[in-house]
């Protein structure tokens, strides 16, 4: 079987987050002049740790990373995927801060990194990804866009959302969030962390999905626009039921 592509961890945030929090999974350091300050204390634990380091010209910093949109700095890193979550007990972790993402066919790497920063902002410590096939995993795209956000996060995949989602109802309330038909936020009980649950771009979460949560919650609008960016509408949800 062969090994998965290692990944390129792209800008300064999202470099420094791998370092701070899998300083071994870093196999190889690029950085262009104007971040050589930056990069000197990563380039001595790459180098006291025998891996290599170099600094590069713009142009080859462009070929390592795959994109221009690299901050000057990309890390060659061990891949990292979401772990499938386990048949038998669930982590304690799931139920550890007031706020669960479950992203149910969030297929855009820009949204779901996107997501994960606001997540990450809001306190979540855990994010779950559905088993629909459209729903993106961890990517190149998504370590940059995050702004290194993935590496505070432990990050699952359910094989059967709708299942653990009944599983967590007695830790958590699983909230479906709907572009209609949902409570305002501000009528979402808040007696248990919340399970929110995001789903796909287009078509929002499935049918099965919403049957398996507790309630729905809706953004109603105030103006002409009908509906939000999936990412956006994720950080005005997560601020309006987590902040006091």
């Amino acid at each position: 079987m062969r090994e998965p592509d290692p990944q390129r961890i792209c800008g300064p945030n999202a470099v420094r987050a791998l370092f701070l929090r899998r300083p071994q999974d870093a196999q190889r350091l690029f950085f262009d002049p104007e971040r050589a300050a930056f990069a000197e204390p990563l380039a001595r634990h790459m180098a006291r740790t025998r891996r290599i380091f170099r600094e590069v010209w713009p142009e080859e910093l462009n070929r390592v990373a795959g994109t221009t949109h690299h901050g000057g700095i990309v890390a060659i890193a061990t891949p990292r995927r979401a772990v499938p979550l386990d048949e038998g007990e669930l982590p304690a972790i799931l139920w550890q801060a007031p706020l669960l993402p479950v992203l149910d066919g969030i297929g855009n790497p820009h949204n779901l990194g996107a997501i994960l920063r606001s997540a990450v902002f809001f306190g979540a410590r855990a994010v779950v990804l559905g088993d629909d096939p459209r729903q993106a995993d961890l990517s190149d795209a998504v370590f940059r866009i995050s702004e290194g956000a993935v590496e505070h996060l432990a990050i699952y995949r359910a094989d059967n959302l709708p299942k653990l989602l009944r599983r967590l109802e007695g830790r958590l309330l699983p909230v479906a969030a709907l572009a209609a038909g949902g409570v305002p936020p501000s009528q979402v009980p808040r007696g248990k962390p919340i399970a929110l649950v995001l789903g796909n771009e287009e078509e929002g979460p499935t049918s099965q999905v919403v049957a398996a949560c507790a309630g729905s919650c809706t953004l109603p609008p105030m103006g002409p626009m009908e509906s939000l960016n999936v990412s956006v509408a994720a950080g005005v949800l997560f601020a309006a039921l987590t902040v006091p």
